[in-house]
Protein backbone atom coordinates (compact mmCIF):
# COMPACT_ATOMS: atom_id res chain seq x y z
CA UNK A 1 0.00 0.00 0.00
CA UNK A 2 0.96 3.62 -0.44
CA UNK A 3 0.39 6.19 2.32
CA UNK A 4 -2.16 8.08 0.20
CA UNK A 5 -4.22 4.86 -0.03
CA UNK A 6 -4.15 4.49 3.77
CA UNK A 7 -5.37 8.07 4.20
CA UNK A 8 -8.13 7.62 1.60
CA UNK A 9 -9.44 4.26 2.88
CA UNK A 10 -12.67 4.92 4.82
CA UNK A 11 -12.41 1.57 6.65
CA UNK A 12 -9.19 2.73 8.35
CA UNK A 13 -10.40 6.16 9.51
CA UNK A 14 -11.89 5.29 12.90
CA UNK A 15 -9.56 2.55 14.08
CA UNK A 16 -8.32 3.09 17.64
CA UNK A 17 -4.76 2.25 16.59
CA UNK A 18 -1.71 4.01 15.30
CA UNK A 19 -1.20 2.90 11.69
CA UNK A 20 2.16 2.68 9.92
CA UNK A 21 3.47 0.88 6.84
CA UNK A 22 6.40 -1.53 6.84
CA UNK A 23 8.95 -1.62 4.02
CA UNK A 24 6.67 -4.01 2.06
CA UNK A 25 3.74 -1.57 2.20
CA UNK A 26 1.84 -3.70 4.73
CA UNK A 27 -0.20 -2.01 7.44
CA UNK A 28 1.18 -2.26 10.96
CA UNK A 29 -1.15 -1.25 13.81
CA UNK A 30 -0.34 -0.71 17.45
CA UNK A 31 -2.78 0.12 20.26
CA UNK A 32 -2.14 3.11 22.53
CA UNK A 33 -3.04 3.37 26.20
CA UNK A 34 -4.49 6.44 27.87
CA UNK A 35 -1.09 6.99 29.53
CA UNK A 36 0.43 7.04 26.04
CA UNK A 37 -2.04 9.72 24.94
CA UNK A 38 -1.45 11.77 28.08
CA UNK A 39 2.33 11.77 27.57
CA UNK A 40 1.86 12.68 23.91
CA UNK A 41 -0.39 15.62 24.81
CA UNK A 42 1.97 16.82 27.55
CA UNK A 43 4.95 16.83 25.18
CA UNK A 44 2.97 18.53 22.40
CA UNK A 45 2.01 21.26 24.88
CA UNK A 46 5.51 21.74 26.33
CA UNK A 47 7.78 21.47 23.27
CA UNK A 48 6.74 24.83 21.75
CA UNK A 49 7.80 26.47 25.01
CA UNK A 50 11.26 24.92 24.67
CA UNK A 51 11.65 25.50 20.94
CA UNK A 52 9.98 28.83 20.19
CA UNK A 53 10.38 28.74 16.42
CA UNK A 54 9.20 25.88 14.25
CA UNK A 55 6.18 23.72 14.82
CA UNK A 56 5.10 20.69 16.80
CA UNK A 57 3.35 17.87 14.97
CA UNK A 58 1.57 14.94 16.58
CA UNK A 59 1.16 11.71 14.62
CA UNK A 60 3.82 12.90 12.18
CA UNK A 61 4.08 10.60 9.14
CA UNK A 62 7.57 10.17 7.70
CA UNK A 63 8.65 8.21 4.62
CA UNK A 64 11.65 6.07 5.56
CA UNK A 65 13.44 3.17 3.85
CA UNK A 66 11.57 0.96 6.35
CA UNK A 67 8.15 2.25 5.28
CA UNK A 68 6.02 5.12 6.56
CA UNK A 69 6.61 5.57 10.28
CA UNK A 70 4.52 7.86 12.46
CA UNK A 71 6.31 9.71 15.26
CA UNK A 72 4.05 10.33 18.25
CA UNK A 73 5.38 13.88 18.52
CA UNK A 74 7.83 15.75 16.31
CA UNK A 75 9.32 19.22 16.17
CA UNK A 76 10.16 20.77 12.81
CA UNK A 77 12.47 23.77 12.50
CA UNK A 78 11.33 26.72 10.37
CA UNK A 79 13.82 25.58 7.69
CA UNK A 80 12.32 22.07 7.63
CA UNK A 81 8.80 23.52 7.47
CA UNK A 82 9.77 25.78 4.53
CA UNK A 83 11.39 22.91 2.63
CA UNK A 84 8.61 20.37 3.14
CA UNK A 85 5.43 22.40 3.65
CA UNK A 86 2.35 20.30 4.30
CA UNK A 87 3.27 17.22 2.25
CA UNK A 88 2.11 13.90 3.72
CA UNK A 89 4.11 11.87 4.53
CA UNK A 90 7.19 14.01 4.95
CA UNK A 91 10.01 12.76 2.68
CA UNK A 92 12.48 13.38 5.52
CA UNK A 93 12.31 13.32 9.31
CA UNK A 94 11.79 16.54 11.27
CA UNK A 95 14.60 17.69 13.55
CA UNK A 96 13.20 15.97 16.66
CA UNK A 97 11.13 12.78 16.66
CA UNK A 98 9.57 11.40 19.85
CA UNK A 99 8.23 7.89 20.29
CA UNK A 100 6.25 6.92 23.36
CA UNK A 101 7.12 3.29 23.99
CA UNK A 102 4.09 1.10 24.61
CA UNK A 103 4.09 -2.34 26.24
CA UNK A 104 3.50 -3.87 22.81
CA UNK A 105 6.70 -2.28 21.39
CA UNK A 106 9.80 -4.46 21.42
CA UNK A 107 13.29 -3.09 22.02
CA UNK A 108 14.24 -4.20 18.49
CA UNK A 109 11.30 -2.26 16.96
CA UNK A 110 12.25 0.87 18.86
CA UNK A 111 15.93 0.58 17.90
CA UNK A 112 14.86 0.25 14.26
CA UNK A 113 12.63 3.35 14.49
CA UNK A 114 15.44 5.37 16.08
CA UNK A 115 17.75 4.32 13.24
CA UNK A 116 15.14 5.05 10.54
CA UNK A 117 14.36 8.53 11.91
CA UNK A 118 18.05 9.43 12.23
CA UNK A 119 18.83 8.07 8.75
CA UNK A 120 15.91 10.15 7.42
CA UNK A 121 17.48 13.33 8.84
CA UNK A 122 16.32 13.72 12.45
CA UNK A 123 18.90 15.46 14.63
CA UNK A 124 17.59 13.67 17.71
CA UNK A 125 15.11 10.96 18.72
CA UNK A 126 13.55 10.63 22.16
CA UNK A 127 12.15 7.33 23.41
CA UNK A 128 9.74 7.94 26.27
CA UNK A 129 8.54 5.05 28.41
CA UNK A 130 5.03 5.11 29.83
CA UNK A 131 6.77 5.20 33.24
CA UNK A 132 8.33 8.56 32.29
CA UNK A 133 11.86 7.28 31.68
CA UNK A 134 13.45 8.80 28.59
CA UNK A 135 16.45 7.97 26.44
CA UNK A 136 17.87 10.47 23.96
CA UNK A 137 19.50 9.31 20.73
CA UNK A 138 21.61 11.03 18.11
CA UNK A 139 23.58 9.76 15.12
CA UNK A 140 26.45 8.85 17.44
CA UNK A 141 24.19 6.72 19.70
CA UNK A 142 22.55 7.32 23.06
CA UNK A 143 23.16 10.77 24.54
CA UNK A 144 23.21 11.92 28.15
CA UNK A 145 21.57 15.24 27.26
CA UNK A 146 19.63 16.80 24.40
CA UNK A 147 21.17 19.09 21.79
CA UNK A 148 18.02 21.22 22.01
CA UNK A 149 18.23 24.15 24.44
CA UNK A 150 15.68 24.01 27.22
CA UNK A 151 15.11 20.25 26.93
CA UNK A 152 15.85 19.55 30.62
CA UNK A 153 13.15 22.07 31.65
CA UNK A 154 10.58 20.53 29.28
CA UNK A 155 11.40 17.02 30.39
CA UNK A 156 11.11 17.96 34.06
CA UNK A 157 7.81 19.82 33.46
CA UNK A 158 6.47 16.75 31.62
CA UNK A 159 7.42 14.54 34.54
CA UNK A 160 10.05 12.76 32.44
CA UNK A 161 13.58 11.95 33.45
CA UNK A 162 16.75 10.44 32.13
CA UNK A 163 17.52 7.00 33.62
Amino acid sequence: MEWAEVLADPTLRDLPYKIELDHYGRIVMSPASNQHGELQARLAYLLPRMLQDGKVITECSIATPGGVKVADVAWASPDFARRHGKVTPFPAAPDLCVEIVSRSDSAAEMAEKVSLYLDAGAREVWLVGEDGAITIHGPEGERATSVFPGAPDVLAAAGLGLP
